[in-house]
């Protein structure tokens, strides 16, 4: 399915070709942030995406390049990532709100090199990154 005939996506998400060209021209420098919160009494959502796709976990070879920094609705902030200003980074919660929010905070926070790549509910753009 083309970029256009697609699901409309949450305001912020990168297209599945956008994700695809930033992830190759990445390689192996690329830092996925599951901004997701582990606690589903804080967001009950999350409880739903991580049924789909996990937390990172690199002792286990899943998600190997990703971290996970919940974004916190109640600060509007977030831990930063330990990662040169320039990393490719791309962000996902669910489907994209808060990954758009990490997308921000990061840019704000000099970080020049993010896209928001939504989440496990947008799955061609899931597709692109979701293993990594």
């Amino acid at each position: 399915m083309s970029d256009a005939a697609a699901e409309p996506r949450k305001a912020g998400v990168s297209s599945p070709s956008e994700l695809k060209d930033f992830v190759s021209r990445a390689g192996s420098s690329l830092l996925v942030v599951d901004v997701r919160h582990p606690d589903a009494s804080i967001e009950p959502g999350d409880a739903k995406s991580l049924a789909v796709a996990g937390f990172p976990d690199a002792e286990k070879g899943c998600r190997p390049r990703a971290v996970n920094l919940p974004w916190s609705r109640a600060t509007n902030s977030m831990d930063l990532p330990d990662a040169a200003k320039d990393a490719p980074i791309v962000t996902h919660c669910g489907g994209g709100g808060r990954g758009q929010k990490a997308k921000d905070y990061l840019e704000a926070n000099g970080f020049t090199n993010v896209l928001n790549g939504g989440g496990p509910k947008e799955t061609e753009c899931w597709a692109e990154f979701g293993d990594k």
